[in-house]
């Protein structure tokens, strides 16, 4: 159950963590006004499976975004097991070649969601990013899964879980910022 769930023991307790650090002010986060953003920047590791999906979704839907990996190699293609938990949700990720932090391009009206807290404060350090707003993406899931653990290499079961949770939560982001809604 804990592995198609929460994908491990340690996804489990990470997501344990997260509640109180986001209850207690503590999770990195930093609000944006809801009316300047124009743009919604999906961040996980290695951009190869949760922002990646999260991209596409976005674009699905209308929505202005990029993703981009705090540690991976830009150009990589998306994760095999992903692609294909993607096409079961009616997505292709095919396409997706993955951006590392570095090579982000940050714009005004960006939106940084980030799928774990610890992502949050590796954001808060790097100086080209601490002005802009940064959120978890899981505040949106429903219910609230603040801690969206990393579905590389594990089962398949939780990819597909986990992918789902992402779509869902997505899809929360349209109403929420209006503003990222392409023309």
């Amino acid at each position: 159950m804990i592995r198609s769930r929460f994908g491990t023991f340690r996804g489990l307790v990470r997501l344990a963590l997260a509640y109180p650090q986001l209850a207690l002010g503590r999770s990195g986060s930093v609000n944006p006004d809801p009316a300047h953003v124009r743009r919604l920047v999906f961040v996980c590791q290695g951009n190869i499976c949760r922002s990646a999906f999260a991209d596409v979704v976005a674009r699905n839907i209308g929505l202005n975004s990029a993703s981009f990996g705090l540690s991976t190699t830009t150009g990589r293609p998306a994760h095999e097991p992903a692609i294909v938990a993607a096409r079961t949700l009616g997505h292709d990720m095919s396409a997706h070649c993955a951006v590392d932090m570095d090579d982000y391009v940050p714009e005004t009206g960006d939106l940084l969601l980030a799928m774990e807290v610890r992502q949050l404060h590796r954001l808060a350090t790097d100086p080209r990013l601490t002005g802009l707003p940064r959120m978890l993406l899981g505040r949106w899931t429903r219910p609230m899964l603040p801690h969206l653990h990393d579905p590389y290499r594990l089962d398949d079961r939780y990819m597909l879980r986990c992918l789902a949770r992402i779509e869902g939560a997505v899809s929360a982001l349209v109403s929420a910022f209006p503003g990222a809604r392409l023309s």
